[in-house]
C-alpha cells in the first residue's frame, strides 16, 4: 500500500503487481509515474461509462491504469493494467467473475 500527499492509499493486488514485474523495465517507470499522478490527482483518468462506469482509465502511451476511487475510505484501488486494445474487455472479465 502506498500513500500520496492527499493522504489517498493505492491497493494493488497480487494479480496486478505480477502484471507488473513482468513489464519492460520502460513502460515500468511511465507506469510508476502515472500511479504518482493518480495518488496526487485521483479523478486525473477519464471516467468510464456503460458496464464499467465507477472506474477510470489513466493514459500511458498505449498502456492504461483501470482504477476505482473509494472517497470514503481514502483508497485507490488498481483493478488492472495493460494494453489499450484489451484492457477493457479484461477488466470486465475481472469484474464479473468478482465474488459479491
Amino acid at each position: 500500500m502506498i500513500t500520496g500527499r492527499n493522504q489517498f492509499s493505492l491497493l494493488v493486488s497480487d494479480d496486478v503487481a505480477s502484471v507488473l514485474k513482468n513489464l519492460h523495465p520502460t513502460i515500468k517507470m511511465y507506469i510508476r509515474t502515472g500511479l504518482q499522478e493518480i495518488l496526487v490527482n485521483p479523478y486525473s483518468g477519464k471516467a468510464l461509462k456503460e458496464e464499467l462506469q465507477g472506474l477510470r482509465s489513466y493514459r500511458i502511451k498505449r498502456y492504461r491504469i483501470i482504477y476505482r476511487v473509494r472517497p470514503k475510505k481514502k483508497q485507490i484501488e488498481i483493478i488492472a493494467v495493460g494494453p489499450r486494445k484489451c484492457i477493457y474487455e479484461e477488466t470486465f472479465r475481472l469484474l464479473d467473475n468478482e465474488p459479491l
